[in-house]
């Protein structure tokens, strides 16, 4: 089998890949980054595709960790924001981590229930990638998308990861995905801060998480399957 990769964005086209595809969700701003940063520091995580489905499910686990935001804003009840930097800072690890963000997790929910489902972000591009190369001939990777838009930063994280499956003897699955690639596949990670969700980090001052995202480039050699609705870790 020719092997390719596609890359897509949007949670509602993750259906497009159900049968035959790992699917790499990727939501660097900020969903994919908070939750690989909570699986790589050993703390549980459990993607939830919306706030009633979050609560539901926290109260379901032990002292769980309430975190997200839905338009931008952390819903009532809930202990932190979608923000990886403050994950980073806390200590109490044990607390299993429950997510929702406004398109992030639900890309992440979504991709649970196809063949292999796999976060990325800047801090792990690619070591999915290598990971990836040697086990899934066909590999979706999806930009959560905001608002209806294929942001920047997500553009660049699903250029570079399949642009690292060409360099292993990928095809780009349609023209689409080549001139992403083409585009972005070289660019520094500065390259997003045209992005508008980099603006809405200024403007809600929140600006410790881009900072967070910024400098944590390719710093974890690891990969994280979901499985079970669980984001997990497992060293490449």
């Amino acid at each position: 089998m020719q092997k390719s990769v596609v890359i897509d964005c949007l949670p509602e086209s993750v259906s497009r890949y159900r049968d035959g595809w790992a699917v790499v969700a990727v939501d660097v701003i900020r969903a994919t980054t908070t939750a690989i940063t909570a699986a790589a520091a050993g703390r549980r995580c459990f993607p939830a595709p919306d706030i009633d489905t979050a609560r539901a499910l926290a109260r379901t686990l032990p002292n769980a960790l309430l975190a997200g935001e839905s338009s931008g804003f952390m819903p009532e009840g809930f202990e932190l924001d979608n923000s990886p930097a403050q994950l980073a800072g806390r200590v109490d690890t044990h607390r299993p981590l429950v997510l929702v963000s406004s398109s992030g997790t639900r890309v992440i929910h979504a991709a649970a229930e196809c063949e292999a489902a796999y976060l990325s972000c800047f801090r792990c591009h690619s070591a999915t990638a290598a990971y990836l190369a040697g086990r899934h001939p066909r590999v979706a990777v999806i930009g959560a998308g905001t608002k209806g838009e294929f942001r920047e930063e997500d553009q660049m994280c699903c250029a570079w990861v399949a642009a690292a499956l060409f360099e292993r003897g990928y095809r780009a699955h349609d023209p689409r995905t080549a001139e992403i690639v083409e585009r972005w596949r070289d660019s520094p990670a500065k390259a997003c801060l045209c992005s508008r969700s980099v603006d809405f980090l200024r403007r809600s001052g929140q600006l410790r998480d881009l900072d967070f995202i910024l400098s944590h480039v390719d710093d974890l050699n690891a990969v994280f399957p979901v499985r079970a609705g669980e984001v997990t870790r497992q060293a490449v």
